[in-house]
């Protein structure tokens, strides 16, 4: 009866099923012992499936070596799991390329890290959502802001993040700034912002736009915090919030989301990282009427190990509904955390839903976007 009562626990732990199994991901999280050997296991151990009697789980290896039991000789248990390796090599080498004055070749990582060139490439992608080219660039991206948001001449900022001209850099400038290196350098100065506050079925809403195109659309509760918003984006920009002629376009922001599936016909200024560029291109691939969830952005993506960064990069989103990451949602269906409240996403969601079947099957708004780093 004893033994009925051990199988009946294993059983009712839902980390049995992370065993069955043989789920990598738990690695890390527990081992579990098994009596009839006298060993124990990560989860992940491709090792014969024990009988749920004999089983015990503990929180690490070296509780289990404290009940008496010795590591597999199959999963090693007792050392760091390969995903953890995997994870700590991308993370060295991403420390690697911040602090390096050049950008470091595949070959140089790849030896570097003692993996072959292919195998590192795919690794480093799947673990941070960038190739380690796309991520040197978006270094380089973030020191020349870095330095010239810290009153560095731009010819010194540009040969301190690494560009080995002038010429390389400005032209990729437009891209990575959205502006000249000057009018970053001085806070966007020069740089006029047209924008208007008014009020919608779901709230405040701000609609700001630039030379290139919309620039933002916010919602919230109140106007004033969306004005600060919008400062912060740009510090030292002319902030024009006085101009009638402006006042069509946001009708049509406003139209949008009333109607969110019928899409935008208005130019964006899109600004973000590399990353956060490509998961707003694939928030915009998304039907309306339909979710995806983090995993799956991610998975599309060619990076199924940032799920977390696609979070990241949804929160960040600054053009609400145009981009839209009001169609992301849980693994489960549920509905995460929205940088607009959660009430509004499922407004959003339930407008797209009743959407006649033409305009919920319809493609995604053509966006003539400005794609530029900020």
């Amino acid at each position: 009866m004893a033994y009925q009562q051990r199988a009946a626990a294993t059983l009712a732990d839902p980390r049995w099923a992370a065993v069955v199994a043989r789920d990598s991901a738990a690695d890390g999280q527990f081992v579990y012992s098994v009596a009839s050997t006298g060993v124990y296991c990560r989860p992940g151990c491709s090792a014969r499936l024990a009988s749920p009697e004999n089983v015990r789980f503990h929180t690490t290896p070296a509780d289990a070596e404290q009940a008496g039991f010795r590591p597999c000789r199959r999963c090693q248990p007792d050392r760091q799991s390969l995903a953890a390796q995997q994870a700590a090599t991308i993370a060295a080498l991403c420390r690697f390329i911040e602090a390096a004055e050049r950008t470091p070749t595949l070959a140089e990582l790849a030896a570097r890290s003692g993996v072959s060139s292919y195998h590192l490439h795919r690794l480093f992608k799947a673990q941070t959502g960038l190739t380690p080219r796309a991520y040197a660039a978006a270094q380089r991206a973030r020191r020349v802001r870095y330095e010239l948001q810290h009153g560095v001449s731009v010819t010194d900022a540009i040969y301190r993040a690494g560009y080995n001209s002038s010429g390389r850099f400005y032209e990729e400038s437009r891209q990575l700034l959205g502006m000249t290196p000057s009018a970053y350098r001085t806070g966007g100065s020069n740089h006029r912002i047209r924008f208007a506050i008014g009020d919608c079925s779901l709230g405040s809403i701000l609609v700001a736009q630039s030379e290139h195109g919309i620039c933002a659309i916010l919602l919230g509760d109140d106007p004033e915090s969306l004005a600060h918003v919008l400062q912060d984006r740009f510090p030292a920009a002319e902030l024009s919030g006085d101009d009638a002629a402006f006042a069509q376009r946001v009708a049509s922001v406003v139209g949008l989301l009333e109607r969110p599936g019928l899409g935008l016909d208005l130019p964006l200024d899109i600004r973000g990282t590399a990353f956060q560029q490509r998961v707003w291109q694939a928030l915009q691939e998304i039907p309306a009427g339909r979710t995806a969830s983090y995993t799956e952005i991610a998975q599309r993506m060619g990076s199924p190990k940032a799920v977390r960064a696609v979070a990241g990069a949804c929160a960040a989103n600054l053009l609400a509904v145009a981009i839209p990451c009001h169609r992301v949602v849980r693994q489960d269906g549920s509905l995460a955390g929205y940088r607009w409240g959660v009430d509004r996403k499922r407004l959003l969601l339930e407008r797209e839903a009743i959407l006649p079947e033409t305009a919920a099957s319809a493609a995604s708004p053509q966006l003539d976007a400005e794609q530029a780093g900020a």
